[in-house]
């Protein structure tokens, strides 16, 4: 699929799915909304689902930093509204749920990308199990 959109772009180079591509910063924007409000109501996945949900998050970072043109008051506002209700939702994780190995590959911080050191304080069955388990199984490969 080629792009003239600069987001797109960025997308298709980083190897995202087609319909990811095809979205492109508004469909991550609403995607991540969206996780929010399955976060609000007792995330019902299992913990790659979750982490799927979370590197979207970080794909918006990612975006915004790499292609600021994208980076609309209209979307930027949308992300911080959701950023705001879901850090209310979420409690401190033991370290980063990819394992402090990739944390440290990456460079993620928890200050900076929060989302990945924090997990749901409501979370569906699966979810909880898996998150209890991968604490004492730690790392987690990426």
């Amino acid at each position: 699929m080629k792009t003239d959109d600069p987001a797109r772009s960025f997308l298709q180079e980083r190897g995202c799915p087609d319909d990811v591509v095809r979205r492109g910063l508004r469909g991550l924007v609403e995607a991540w909304e969206r996780t929010v409000r399955e976060v609000r109501a007792g995330y019902s996945l299992g913990l790659d689902d979750y982490l799927n949900d979370m590197d979207g998050r970080q794909l918006i970072e990612d975006l915004f930093h790499t292609v600021p043109a994208a980076r609309t008051p209209t979307l930027a506002g949308r992300v911080r509204e959701a950023d705001a209700l879901l850090r209310q939702l979420l409690q401190p994780a033991r370290e980063c749920l990819w394992g402090a190995e990739a944390a440290a590959a990456h460079a993620w911080t928890p200050e900076k990308e929060w989302w990945y050191f924090q997990r749901p304080k409501k979370a569906g069955p699966e979810l909880m199990t898996e998150l209890l388990a991968d604490d004492s199984r730690k790392p987690r490969t990426r």
